[in-house]
């Protein structure tokens, strides 16, 4: 069955194949930087169910995620600004102008993607990329909080017609606010509410919620030619999120994330 998936989705040589491997190759890079500095980090979502279920990325997938505690996550972005190779970019709201999602994305810079939702339109850099998300303990109230503040963002870039310096001009000051003003007191009211639940940061729109002893300590899974931290209990992990997660979906109704790829070498 994975030899036949693999020649429907994803076959050597066909552009998604090609991304897969460029995307290892960078995860190669920041497993590295993050092992000579003792920051943990654990494939995750999709990446982790691909893992599990095909010892790689699933066959038509075309992005990989990763996750990390805060304390690490802070840590990583101070650190890759100097040890990404220069054909590798970190993407924060800090490095380019136009983007605004609260977690970063390391970007390849020889290739160009075009995404389906059309956010990137106003980023500076397009290209392959990982998205490398941050938990900390915050109660889903306070975070349903946040991606309302923060989800005026999305009313913004629905206005199609608005030219990209607009549209960066209301995102960053949306972005601004919330980091600023919004993100530092639900912190603050998160340290009052002891729970064991981890979350993902204030801004980032996704409901992952996970468990410190079902996380740690990770453990190794193949993916894709090496070896790749994963959490201490996958299954649990993957069950909350996807349910029987062994099964495969109904084929005809897959869809990607990104809609072009341009490959610049």
């Amino acid at each position: 069955m994975q030899r036949e998936l693999e020649t429907r989705f994803n076959p050597e040589g066909s552009d998604l194949r090609r991304m897969q491997h460029r995307m290892t190759e960078m995860l190669r890079v920041i497993d590295g930087i993050c092992r000579r500095h003792g920051l943990r980090y654990w494939l995750c979502s999709g990446t982790l169910l691909g893992a599990v279920r095909h010892e790689g990325y699933i066959p038509w997938d075309d992005d990989l995620d990763i996750e990390m505690m805060r304390p690490d996550y802070d840590r990583l972005m101070e650190i890759l600004p100097r040890e990404l190779p220069e054909d590798m970019a970190l993407q924060t709201p800090d490095t380019d102008a136009g983007y605004f999602f609260c977690y970063a994305k390391v970007r390849d810079r020889r290739s160009r993607l075009s995404e389906t939702n059309d956010y990137d339109r106003i980023f500076e850099h397009r290209g392959i990329f990982i998205d490398i998300f941050p938990y900390e303990k915050m109660p889903l109230p306070l975070l349903w909080v946040s991606n309302r503040t923060f989800g005026r963002i999305y009313k913004v870039m629905r206005h199609t017609d608005w030219t990209v310096e607009t549209l960066r001009r209301k995102t960053r000051a949306i972005y601004r606010f919330n980091h600023r003003f919004v993100f530092p007191v639900l912190r603050a009211l998160a340290r009052l509410c002891p729970t064991k639940k981890l979350n993902y940061s204030p801004g980032i729109p996704y409901d992952n919620t996970v468990y410190a002893d079902e996380t740690f300590p990770l453990t190794t899974m193949p993916f894709d030619g090496f070896d790749a931290p994963v959490p201490a209990d996958c299954d649990a992990y993957l069950r909350r999120k996807f349910g029987d997660y062994m099964r495969l979906p109904d084929l005809d109704t897959i869809h990607r994330h990104s809609a072009k790829i341009t490959f610049e070498d």
